[in-house]
Order: C-alpha cells, then sequence, then structure tokens
C-alpha cells in the first residue's frame, strides 16, 4: 500500500509542442502539507489540473492513493477536493446556500453545510449573500466547498492569493488544522516561500515545468542556510571578538555582522556574548532566503 497520497512517476505534459511539466516526480506524504512551489507560470496550475483528471495525463504517470488515474478516474475524484483559480460562487446565494446547492449536487445530507460554514470561521456570515463576502471570506467559502465531500486530499491552487494579511493567517491556520485536527493531506501551490514555510511540512520547488527540489521543510533549511544578522555598535572589535570565539564571520558591513544561523540557542549565546564584553546589540534577526535566492542556490548546487 502506498504511503503516498500523491504520486506522479516522471510526469511530462505538453500543450502544441511546449512542454510545461517536464519528467515531474511529485511525492506527496498521506497527512502531509506539501507546499507546492514555483514562480507564476512554473508549471503549478497545470500540474493541478491533471491530479484532478481535467488534463489527460499519460497512463502510468500519475497515482493518487496507489490508484492510477486515467483507470480509476470516479473513485479516486471522490476523495478528492479541490480550490483551483477563483472558487465557484453564486453572488446572489448566501454562504449557506451556496454550499446547501453543492450539497444537492452531490447527494450529500445538507447539514454538512452548516458542518462546513462552522469549520471555516463562516457561521456568523452563513446568511449574507456571497457578493458581500470578502475576499478572504470568499476563499474561505471556496475551501468550505472543497471539504463538503470530507475529502481526504485538498489541492489548493494559490488560495492565498490577493488576500489581505489578515485573510492569509486565516487560511495557513485553517490548513494547518484541516491537517493535524481532520488528517487531511493538502497539497497547497504558491510563489511566496515565506507563505509555505509557515504551514507545510513538505515542499516541492518546480520551475519551468521541472522539479528542482523535493523534500521535508527541515532538508529545505539545511538547503537555504539562513544567515543572523547582528546590528552592534562596535562593528570590527565585534568581529574580532565573534571570530576569536570561532564564529564564522559571513559578511559584514558598517552597520551589520552576518554569520551562519544554527539556532535560536545559539544566538542567545552569541548575543550574551557580545553584551557581557561590554557592545551594544541593537538588533538580531535571522535572515530568511526568498524563492529567487534559494533558486540561485538549488540551481548553482544541481
Amino acid at each position: 500500500m502506498s504511503n503516498y497520497a500523491i504520486e506522479t512517476v516522471g510526469l511530462n505534459f505538453s500543450f502544441d509542442n511546449q512542454t510545461i511539466v517536464k519528467d515531474l516526480s511529485l511525492q506527496v506524504p498521506k497527512g502531509s502539507i506539501y507546499g507546492f512551489l514555483g514562480p507564476n507560470g512554473a508549471g503549478k496550475t497545470t500540474t493541478i489540473k491533471i491530479l484532478l483528471n481535467l488534463l489527460k495525463s499519460p497512463s502510468d504517470q500519475v497515482f493518487i492513493f496507489g490508484k492510477e488515474i486515467n483507470s480509476n478516474r470516479i473513485a479516486i475524484l471522490k476523495r478528492i477536493g479541490a480550490l483551483v483559480e477563483q472558487p465557484a460562487i453564486y453572488g446572489h446565494l448566501t454562504g449557506r446556500e451556496n454550499l446547501i446547492n453543492r450539497c444537492i449536487l452531490l447527494g450529500i445530507k445538507k447539514s454538512r453545510a452548516d458542518e462546513m460554514l462552522s469549520l471555516v470561521g463562516l457561521a456568523e456570515a452563513s446568511n449574507k449573500k456571497a457578493s458581500k463576502y470578502s475576499l478572504g471570506m470568499k476563499q474561505r467559502l471556496g475551501i468550505a466547498q472543497a471539504l463538503i465531500s470530507d475529502p481526504e486530499l485538498l489541492l489548493l491552487d494559490e488560495p492565498t492569493n490577493g488576500l489581505d494579511p489578515n485573510g492569509i493567517i486565516e487560511i495557513r491556520n485553517l490548513m494547518i488544522d484541516l491537517a493535524t485536527t481532520h488528517k487531511k493531506t493538502i497539497l497547497v501551490s504558491s510563489h511566496l516561500l515565506a507563505e509555505i514555510e509557515r504551514t507545510a511540512t513538505h515542499v516541492g520547488i518546480i520551475n519551468k515545468g521541472q522539479l528542482l527540489f523535493q523534500g521535508t521543510i527541515n532538508e529545505l533549511h539545511l538547503l537555504s542556510k539562513p544567515m543572523l544578522q547582528i546590528e552592534v555598535d562596535d562593528i570590527e572589535n565585534a568581529s574580532t571578538l565573534l571570530t576569536r570565539y570561532g564564529h564564522e564571520i559571513a559578511a559584514k558591513t558598517d552597520k551589520v555582522i552576518t554569520v551562519p544561523f544554527s539556532s535560536s540557542q545559539k544566538s542567545g549565546e552569541l548575543n550574551t556574548l557580545l553584551i557581557q564584553n561590554g557592545f551594544t546589540v541593537s538588533s538580531l534577526y535571522q535572515q530568511r532566503k526568498d524563492l529567487e535566492n534559494l533558486f540561485l542556490d538549488i540551481t548553482k548546487t544541481n
């Protein structure tokens, strides 16, 4: 029995002789939040459409819960919920009516509508017309629609796109809750590294249709070599002190010393060392690589 909710084996896909997805081998473990990362136009939405069988893949390249998608289409799709591009919402109906409509369509008991509205935090707005919903509320209603049939696997295509910071936090918390409390497997695509880092357990990085990296979030952090930025009043003497105590100085400007980040505890010890030696540390922060820099690193090492 496969441990993967999704597995693609050397998946290739072209539109009019243009290769969109090339030799893509995704492995999404059951129960994971898998961050599918890449710039716009990297092939993320195409891949998600292939996983939903909206675009037909060659046989024996796409497996969902260990079953080949083309020959088990209906059985597989019953176990998947998805939000691709914009949620299909009727603006003239209330949030609740939108979900009841979906229940009728799928032959599910109508009480699921209220359960899902509570789950996505829309119970209070259930009788409000969907056209009056904020973008974040519409996204949450879209996720409620995707969840109504109680799928084991959720495919979310850029679910935080266009949301304000509050909306982003709401979707993020909802995803974590769905994976941990409700035991869903979630594949979520994004072009924002920082966004994925906050939620994902596993990551796949795609560029120009090819997978550049796949692994756990910890493996990604090891790869991205985070740095610690130290703002201190006397750069030269502080650098000398740190070097004397065996710390590697990666870079320094007239205001900031950069050293490799290893752990929060080590950062604290470094801070204490500087303060005990009479330096004024005005800030100490971990610098995260953005996706572009990470790409450069990965393509350099590959």
